[in-house]
């Protein structure tokens, strides 16, 4: 889903207010298992989002002659990476 577009009750077709009013009631609690050791032992925590990075990248400013931008913005998406692959091949060691 793009994140700049806000979900409507049209594409999750739902009736979001109905469910938004419900009241759980106490007979229902009883259709839910009771959490035992067993269940809890065989829980696996998951961690979400990218890996951590091997050398993670560092955000800087340079002034570079317009010119120069321009070639790189021309050269297509990835232009950056592009130039950050560059200059680490020529970076002394």
């Amino acid at each position: 889903m793009n994140a700049s577009k806000s979900a409507s009750a049209r594409t999750l077709k739902s009736d979001l207010k109905r469910v938004a009013a419900h009241k759980v009631k106490a007979s229902e609690y009883k259709e839910l298992p009771e959490i035992t050791d067993d269940m809890l032992k065989r829980g696996v925590v998951k961690r979400a989002g990218r890996p951590v990075a091997t050398n993670p990248r560092r955000q800087v400013t340079i002034r570079l002659p317009e010119s120069v931008l321009e070639h790189w913005k021309e050269s297509g998406p990835g232009w950056q990476t592009r130039m950050a692959d560059l200059l680490t091949k020529r970076a002394p060691a």
